[in-house]
């Protein structure tokens, strides 16, 4: 099968993005994979997230003096909060022009995933991980490290001279860096005993506590002085399965669930030698000719999030409500800033069971009006963030309140093959939208979108 410069085009922005604009559709079977590569890479300087109100600054012995009445206010402002964060965060994805960075981001927001109330942790955890997301893999992994969301969700406040709480440790070689098997229960123990005492402060500045640090001699993957936590996040840095591990989960994520071990070698010596230069990896990977080979387009299904942005990017869209998409996120079994576990969310045929199949199948027709949500999120205001009474039970939510622009629409997509715009494998369906689209463009673009294949990038 030959691979047309549309098809190549359109993997490049899916993989390396959320997929084509409206604006890039119009001529894209026309420009060049460099153009759109020099474009992706050009990045530019990184506008941070901001709240318009942030939760306020507390500790936990703070909390637990307070009133129930003080708790349920604060904890009313962290939700409130996190749901900002959260639809600002989508809005990046899908409206920012500096692709590449945003799913970076992404990528390692489930990489170091975190689950926490404090919204100031999540906020400043976000914006350092966007900062950071194309630099120097150690430096990003030495900032997270230090973040209070980070050190709070894995109990590092609890890791204590004496006492040593070894989860911290554990998360940080088993997920982040070196993968299960690549060190020993000793190594956990010996791990846990460099990062004690690091903390924070309530307003969330890393700390280190020396009288809860254990100065003592550690013995750590092979070697033995006086570690502190950046003493052993750096010797975990100069382990090659290190580098390994790092690029077999962005294969994974951006090319393909089945992995080429030949192309991991490759990439992994590189990836090392470079001292970990992310953005100097993924130009690797982008640029290579394995990458636009048969077998990684079309490949992969998509995320909850990455469906959701891609749409959004196609059909330029005004929301009334726009918390009305954290229901989404949650019906789809992905919602940014809430995590299943520290290992993040799952990938693949994981997205893919009979009722999420169904509304995936099903948004674009929703989202366009024609159909109704059937389904209700289940209640839990932990998860939504503080929705509970209002949008996840208001039978107003049936309409979506979306104004999308379809003379846009169909203008850009007017005399072109629309499957071959949005589908990266051929539908066995083109029969079927044919004669359910009733000649209409609008009807088409719908339909196109309400396949299997739409599911996949």
């Amino acid at each position: 099968m030959t691979i047309s410069n549309l098809q190549k085009n359109k993997h490049l922005l899916l993989r390396a993005g959320f997929g084509a604009n409206l604006s890039q559709i119009k001529n894209l079977d026309q420009v060049s994979l460099t153009e759109i590569w020099k474009k992706l890479a050009t990045n530019d300087p990184l506008i941070p997230i901001q709240l318009k109100e942030a939760g306020p600054d507390f500790d936990y012995q703070q909390l637990s003096k307070m009133d129930a009445e003080m708790k349920k206010e604060i904890q009313k402002k962290n939700r409130r909060s996190n749901l900002e964060i959260n639809l600002k965060f989508l809005n990046q994805m899908v409206h920012s022009e500096d692709q590449l960075r945003e799913k970076m981001a992404f990528f390692w927001h489930g990489h170091f995933a975190t689950r926490v109330v404090n919204s100031r942790f999540n906020l400043q955890l976000l914006n350092t991980i966007r900062e950071k997301s194309l630099g120097n893999f150690g430096d990003l992994l030495k900032a997270v490290s230090q973040s209070p969301a980070m050190l709070q969700f894995l109990n590092n406040q609890q890791n204590k001279k004496g006492h040593p709480n070894e989860n911290f440790a554990r998360e940080v070689m088993e997920l982040f860096t070196l993968g299960r098997g690549n060190y020993t229960e000793k190594d956990v123990q010996e791990g846990a005993r460099a990062f004690t005492g690091w903390s924070f402060l309530p307003d969330g500045s890393f700390f280190e506590r020396p009288r809860q640090h254990d100065f003592g001699p550690k013995t750590f993957l092979g070697k033995t002085g006086n570690f502190d936590g950046n003493d052993a996040l750096n010797i975990i840095l100069e382990q090659k399965g290190t580098a390994k591990f790092i690029v077999t989960k962005i294969y994974k994520f951006f090319v393909n669930e089945k992995i080429n071990p030949g192309i991991i070698e490759h990439l992994s010596d590189q990836f090392y030698d470079s001292k970990y230069d992310i953005k100097k990896l993924m130009t690797e990977i982008f640029t290579s000719k394995w990458f636009y080979n048969e077998e990684n387009i079309g490949a992969k299904i998509k995320s909850p999030i990455e469906l959701m942005a891609g749409i959004m990017r196609t059909l330029p869209m005004q929301l009334e409500k726009p918390e009305n998409l954290i229901v989404y996120q949650k019906l789809l079994g992905q919602m940014l800033l809430y995590p299943p576990n520290v290992a993040g969310w799952p990938s693949g045929n994981s997205w893919i069971d009979s009722s999420t199949l169904m509304l995936r199948l099903q948004i674009p027709q929703i989202w366009s009006g024609l159909r109704p949500l059937e389904l209700e999120a289940k209640s839990d205001d932990d998860v939504e963030m503080g929705l509970k009474n209002n949008q996840m039970r208001n039978k107003g939510f049936k309409n979506p309140n979306i104004i999308i622009d379809w003379n846009l629409v169909e203008s850009t997509f007017k005399n072109k093959s629309i499957s071959d715009y949005l589908l990266q494998t051929k539908s066995s369906n083109e029969k079927i939208i044919e004669q359910f689209s009733d000649s209409s463009l609008k009807l088409k673009i719908i339909n196109v979108m309400s396949t299997p294949e739409f599911q996949l990038c």
